[in-house]
């Protein structure tokens, strides 16, 4: 093992210690700098972060309603809070589209809201007590930035864990679940569009589906990472309207 490793392996086994010497070296220290690199030390060392319940980890609870009894429980609901507003906007489009569409693009809308409905909003993405195919974080509840848009990972390695303590979880709320290709500027459009096209033809609704709601086209990046240039990305036109069963007739 190398300096490093060991010093980090001694750093957490005495972790109690370090935090007590860490606070009383803070309470006479003045310059910025060093308060800070104090204070992110504490902070971090003193987390709860395997502490579940309420009871467990009253502090993480601060603020929140008294119906959510466990962490995972509120994290679930965070992420069904974002999904369902990717709803209600797709939902408020309705206006823009065609009027002779209307009723076919409400159609669909009841499609998605149903199997939304079905999966809990995908909530599962940041529960860390799900199944790990499903969620975005690790057992211990730790979500990595996937970067950009337009890269594979982030550059800069951002983490949190935001089942540590109350100012984490405050902090995950400002990063975001990117749509890759963007939902306003290409997703909607292009379903509002194929759904005035059709021309007798099945809009395939669950490509859609799985552009708006889903990791399909979802990635979770710390607001550093979250561009907010035009993506200039579109969906894939082979997949707009579902391919019709081939009747063969026999001659």
């Amino acid at each position: 093992a190398s300096d490093i490793e060991r010093f980090l392996a001694a750093f957490c086994n005495q972790r109690d210690a370090v935090v007590e010497a860490a606070r009383k070296l803070l309470s006479d220290e003045r310059a910025p700098r060093r308060q800070k690199l104090l204070v992110d030390l504490i902070h971090n060392l003193s987390e709860n972060i395997l502490a579940e319940d309420r009871e467990e980890d009253k502090k993480w609870f601060e603020g929140l309603e008294s119906r959510f009894k466990n962490k995972s429980s509120y994290m679930r609901y965070s992420c069904e809070t974002r999904i369902r507003s990717y709803m209600k906007e797709v939902s408020s489009f309705t206006s823009n589209v065609h009027p002779t569409a209307r009723d076919a693009y409400k159609g669909i809308i009841d499609l998605m809201s149903d199997k939304l409905k079905s999966v809990k909003y995908n909530g599962c993405y940041f529960d860390r007590r799900e199944e790990e195919a499903v969620r975005l974080c690790t057992a211990e509840g730790w979500f990595s930035c996937q970067g950009p848009f337009d890269r594979d990972d982030c550059p800069c390695k951002h983490s949190i864990n935001p089942y540590g303590n109350r100012e984490s979880r405050i902090l995950f709320s400002t990063w975001n679940l990117d749509h890759i290709i963007e939902k306003k500027r290409a997703v909607v459009p292009e379903l509002a569009e194929a759904v005035k096209t059709r021309d007798g033809r099945e809009v395939n609704w669950e490509y859609f589906y799985q552009l708006l709601f889903t990791v399909d086209n979802l990635k979770l990046v710390h607001i550093a990472c979250h561009k907010k240039t035009n993506h200039n990305l579109s969906c894939d036109k082979t997949k707009i309207y579902k391919k019709r069963k081939q009747n063969h007739k026999i001659s």
